[in-house]
């Protein structure tokens, strides 16, 4: 039940986010801030509460499906060089981002 209730909460925020930042931006910052929050729970969380808050926040929160599909839209517009410039993006930081919150920690 935690778990879904968290995960509502992520895509909430998920949801206030989309609506304020453009596309593909706005996947990329909800990317990079849950891989961020992500890498803070694993260093200072454990057992239920580290499920709860990575499974469910982080998981509502962040969106690979969106990425994805994003990235195909890019593609078909024309506008390859910004989809190939998400996905590094998104690849770089998010993974420097966990690091960066695991390190923190």
């Amino acid at each position: 039940m935690f778990v879904l209730l968290a995960g509502a909460g992520g895509a909430l925020v998920r949801f206030g986010i989309q609506r304020l930042v453009t596309a593909p931006w706005a996947v990329l910052l909800v990317n990079v801030v849950g891989s961020f929050i992500g890498g803070v729970l694993i260093g200072a969380t454990s057992g239920d509460l580290q499920l709860i808050l990575l499974t469910g926040f982080c998981g509502g929160l962040t969106t690979f499906s969106s990425f994805t599909v994003e990235t195909v839209q890019l593609v078909l517009e024309g506008r390859a060089r910004r989809a190939l410039l998400s996905v590094a993006l998104t690849l770089v930081l998010g993974v420097g981002a966990a690091a960066l919150g695991f390190a923190l920690t």
